[in-house]
């Protein structure tokens, strides 16, 4: 599948967007902590602005999920710069560019970002094209700050990489905390044979073989439609919890199947929740699962910081989402370098590393040994069906309940 390629980027002014958000966020109390307590308003005119790239997909299969990553950006970037849209004097202009979901596409994209003078890079759902600009950034000395993209191996990978979501290891950790203690206890994964599939079976094993787990899968082709022949064997092998790694068409089918044999009845099954659209694909069975939640609106408690982005993205005409704390994350992580400096990027490095914040999920801290973003992850689970389904909040995991282990720096 080809997708075409913007002629040019998206150049926005940081103060430009930030007028319709500035006054909610303002009385959502932008002065609390984790915000740009030295940002100065109306200095743009004294200073040349500061260049920050954003890398995300605006078109392709992430389109979806680039889209609430840039509201929530534009949302951060208003409220850690109190509405003005500047640093210490220096307007913050920011150039964005389609990725479309392709490391070609991005690197190239990042090339002429860098040789146009940029100094920071955000952005990209996407872990292949997070991993081709991670070295990227390295080679030329430039900060980057990682948007959704989950793979573990962004975390050490260099000392200009930082990330502002989540690692698939926290994904994991979380979805363990349901059964406890993992030692002794048997976890199957049901997914599809595929490399998604597979993958999934590594991390579960990973993450929960060496605390005494037992891991065992149970696959199916990605092709099968009739799945009940493998909701019986996950049935028959009385795990004592069920993670689903799960993609595609068949989904509704295979939370039927599962439930019409008895196998959400009797042990605990845990998946990812994924972003609104997808809530309805449970049907019925949806309250009985167990989610693991990297976000949802309200999952932080409606603490201020999470307050001021879900005002500043509805006031801006956005809806938050799944990815959207990532965005605005990835802002109040570049506001709090820039406080640093506008050019050195190893200063803007020493400020982040070791940094703790209050983020739109809760507290959170940039590890310094390895730039693991250490953040709360969500227990949930779904009330209704249908398009009426909504999360519903069963526990918050501390940052240190799910944190990766350390990983020494590549470079």
């Amino acid at each position: 599948m080809t997708v075409d390629r913007p002629s040019r980027p998206v150049r926005r002014s940081a103060g430009v967007l930030a007028v319709t958000a500035a006054t909610a966020l303002i009385a959502a109390g932008c002065a609390s902590a984790g915000t740009a307590g030295t940002a100065q308003a109306g200095g743009g005119s004294a200073s040349a602005p500061v260049k920050v790239g954003l890398l995300y997909s605006r078109t392709g299969l992430l389109a979806a999920y680039g889209k609430q990553y840039e509201q929530g950006f534009q949302a951060g970037l208003a409220y850690a710069t109190h509405g003005t849209g500047a640093v210490d004097g220096h307007k913050i202009d920011v150039i964005e560019e389609d990725d479309t979901g392709d490391p070609a596409t991005a690197v190239a994209d990042a090339k002429d970002l860098i040789g146009k003078g940029v100094k920071i890079l955000a952005g990209t759902t996407d872990s292949g094209v997070a991993l081709q600009l991670a070295p990227l950034a390295a080679q030329n000395q430039i900060l980057y700050v990682a948007g959704p993209a989950a793979t573990d191996a962004l975390t050490g990978a260099n000392t200009y990489t930082f990330r502002s979501g989540r690692e698939s290891y926290q994904d994991i950790a979380a979805a363990g905390s349901f059964v406890g203690d993992p030692s002794g206890k048997k976890i199957l994964v049901l997914a599809q044979d595929s490399a998604f599939g597979q993958a999934n079976v590594a991390a579960v094993k990973a993450v929960l073989g060496p605390k005494g787990a037992t891991v065992s899968q149970v696959l199916a082709p990605p092709s099968a439609t009739d799945l009940t022949p493998f909701a019986q064997q996950v049935k028959s092998a009385k795990a004592d919890l069920v993670y689903v790694a799960w993609a595609g068409t068949t989904a509704p089918a295979l939370w039927t199947a599962l439930d019409q044999q008895g196998v959400l009845g009797s042990t605990k099954v845990v998946t990812g929740l994924a972003g609104t659209a997808s809530y309805p694909i449970f049907g019925n069975a949806g309250s009985k699962v167990s989610f693991l939640a990297h976000y949802f609106p309200g999952a932080g408690g409606n603490n201020p910081v999470e307050t001021a982005m879900l005002n500043g993205v509805k006031q801006a005409g956005g809806t938050p989402d799944l990815f959207t704390p990532d965005g605005f994350t990835a802002a109040q992580m570049i506001v709090h370098a820039l406080q640093a400096s506008d050019s050195d990027t190893g200063a803007m490095v020493k400020a982040l590393e070791g940094w703790s914040f209050d983020g739109p999920k809760g507290p959170e801290q940039v590890r310094a040994a390895d730039h693991a973003l250490l953040q709360p992850m969500f227990q949930a689970t779904l009330t209704g069906s249908g398009a009426a389904a909504q999360p519903k909040l069963l526990a918050s995991l501390s940052a240190g309940q799910v944190a990766p282990p350390v990983k020494p720096m590549a470079g």
